[in-house]
Formats: C-alpha cells, structure tokens, sequence
C-alpha cells in the first residue's frame, strides 16, 4: 500500500499558496485492506474513505471510462493493480495531475509542473472532452489564477469550445452549474469565468436562452465590481447591469439563494438613481430608499453604494441622509396625535420626505 497527496494541494504548494484541503490517493490497496486499517468508507460510486485520525480523505486508485452522458455518466474500475499514472490519467488539467510521496517527492507524468512555470491551464489527456463539467471548472480556475498570470492553452480553449458547439454543456445540470458559477463569483476575477462562457457561446448553460446582451460590458462592469466588493450576490447582480430580460432568464434557469435574487430584483428597481440623488427631490429619493429596503435598515444600503463605486463624498450624504430619516420619524409620536391607519402611513410618509428633501 502506497498513498500519495494529490491535486489541488500539490498545485497550491507548488505556487505557494495556502493548503486547505487534502486529498490522497491509494495506491496497492483493496477495501478490505482500508477497513482494516481503520478507515471509514464513505463514496457510494467508487471507494473514498475518511483516515480514522484526521478526517481527510482517501481514495483508492482508479481508471474511469465514458458509459452514459453527462457530468455522471462515467463507470470506475479500481483494484490494487490501478497505477498511480492511471489514476493521475483520468484528471481534468497537468496542474491538477500531480503527487506528491511520503518523501516530499513529486511524480509528474503530465507535464504539470512545467506547466505551473508556463503560467497554463492545459488538459492531461483527450478524455477531456468526455465531461462537460470540466469545462466550467477550467473557467473557475482560469479566474481564481488570474492574478498569477494564467492563461488558458490553445488547444484545450479550442476543446471547450468544440464542446459547447457540440451542446455538451446543455447535459449539466442546473445545480452543478450555479455551484461552478458561485465559486468563481468568489474568485479574484470573475469577469474571466462569464466572459469565457461568452466567448464560446456558452452563455446559455447560464440563461437557458439566446439573450441581447453585451458580455464585454457585462465583464467590465464584473471586473470594477470584483475590485470594489467581495460580496458575490453584488458581484453577480452588477454583472447583469439591471437587464431585465437577463435577469428573468437567470431566475428561471438557475437555482439561486434568496440574497442573489433579492439583489438582482432591487438593482434592477433601483438601476443608476442614485448616482442622480442630488437632483431629486425628497419623494423620489424615499422611493429609491424603499426599493433597496433602506425605510428601515441601511445594510444593503451601504453595499450597494460601495460596490457601485459612487464617489465617497456622495456615499456619505446618502447614508447621512438615510439616517436622519430614521431618527427623525417617530411612528409613536404621530399615533399619540390619534393618527392611525392610512393616515399614519401618509403622515409618516411626508415625514420622511420632509427629511430627505434636505440632504
């Protein structure tokens, strides 16, 4: 029995970077012989087990071969026989298909670490093609290595985009596409993840649907969002630009939180108002507060003015003018004047004006 550290820790170490999760691969081994060492089995598809001690996980080596469509149409074979190259074989990209030894020695049959100095993100092997999820993953990783210079190699962009035409993408599901999606929304830049998708005419596994839209806009307007705030339900919402059609189509296609539909729904009420506050009168401004749920609260409020990029000085006079709103309007105040119901409401209403209407 022969265990390696695998992939994304190897590649992290290598460029390093910080090391979050481990993963290794067994070499040699049988169930059998993993159970009796104390780990548990935990993979319901092919044999991954938790190590008894740490938590992290095992897995022994395995071969893989196309058996149905799709992300998950894929039959495994492992066995003590399977060589740690056979298992590296089956892995997405040469950075990823890298070990390391209980010596610290790293086994490369792929090119990976040549590929590391080359700052390239290139496929191990024509298997490649064999799952479209692969290509989500090369765009989320294109963006999260952006800053370190990487760049997509020739021809595994040419595969992806013989994939997308080919409609491969169409098979994923909508779940593991918004997951792809959401990590790169995390990534330092974002914009490189949907523009690629844009690029390859891929933008549909996204909308279910052609959209007008213009995607380099779209990417600019990500990348000074991504540099403004790291809240990915912001980042996701600016990149829209307040498109409706987009929009809807984003709502229907994919399963998304509660907090990125409630920004794509009050950016594309409040769309650029704000950056007009000083020309508005006190009504209007009380609308725009309303419709980013700001009558009560100013959480949201202050994201949104911060990842828009509204200039600082005029940030601050809509917070000040915000807040002298609520501290200003007492409900209790006006029902002890024996107001209720609809007139309260109006009467609180043309207070809040009031106050706006001086900042």
């Amino acid at each position: 029995m022969e265990i390696f550290l695998v992939g994304g820790a190897v590649r992290d170490a290598l460029l390093g970077l910080p090391v979050h999760d481990r993963d290794y691969v067994v070499v040699g081994a049988s169930v059998e012989a993993m159970l009796a060492a104390g780990f548990r089995q935990v993979g319901r598809e092919f044999p991954v087990f938790l190590h008894p001690d740490s938590g992290e996980e095992y897995a022994l080596a395995r071969t893989e071969r196309k058996a149905g469509r799709g992300h998950r149409g894929f039959a495994f074979a492992f066995s003590p026989n399977v060589s740690l190259q056979e298992d590296l074989r089956r892995r997405d990209l040469t950075v990823n298909a890298m070990a390391q030894d209980s010596a610290g020695n790293i086994i490369d049959p792929y090119g990976g670490q040549a590929d590391l100095a080359a700052r390239r993100l290139r496929h191990v092997s024509e298997a490649f093609i064999e799952d479209p999820l692969r290509v989500l993953r090369l765009l989320r990783f294109a963006a999260r290595f952006a800053e370190l210079g990487f760049d997509i190699a020739e021809e595994t962009w040419n595969l992806c985009c013989q994939m997308a035409q080919a409609g491969e993408l169409a098979e994923l599901s909508a779940e593991r596409v918004w997951q792809e999606s959401e990590k790169a929304l995390q990534t330092a830049a974002p914009q490189r993840y949907f523009q690629g998708l844009a690029d390859m005419n891929a933008m549909n596994v996204l909308t279910g649907t052609a959209i007008a839209h213009d995607w380099n806009k779209a990417a600019a307007a990500l990348a000074a969002a991504a540099a403004r705030t790291s809240n990915p339900a912001a980042r996701f919402a600016l990149w829209t630009q307040g498109n409706a059609e987009l929009i809807a189509a984003l709502k229907q296609q994919l399963p998304l939180p509660k907090i990125y539909s409630q920004w794509l729904e009050r950016l594309q009420n409040i769309g650029h108002d704000f950056a007009a506050w000083e020309q508005l009168g006190g009504e209007k401004r009380r609308q725009l507060l309303k419709a980013c749920a700001a009558l009560r609260d100013n959480g949201f409020l202050r994201e949104y003015l911060q990842a828009t990029g509204i200039a600082q000085t005029l940030q601050i006079r809509i917070i000040a003018a915000q807040s002298a709103m609520m501290q200003g309007v007492d409900a209790k105040h006006l029902a002890a004047q024996g107001l209720a119901g609809a007139a309260l409401g109006k009467a609180l209403q043309a207070a809040q004006i009031a106050i706006l209407a001086k900042y």
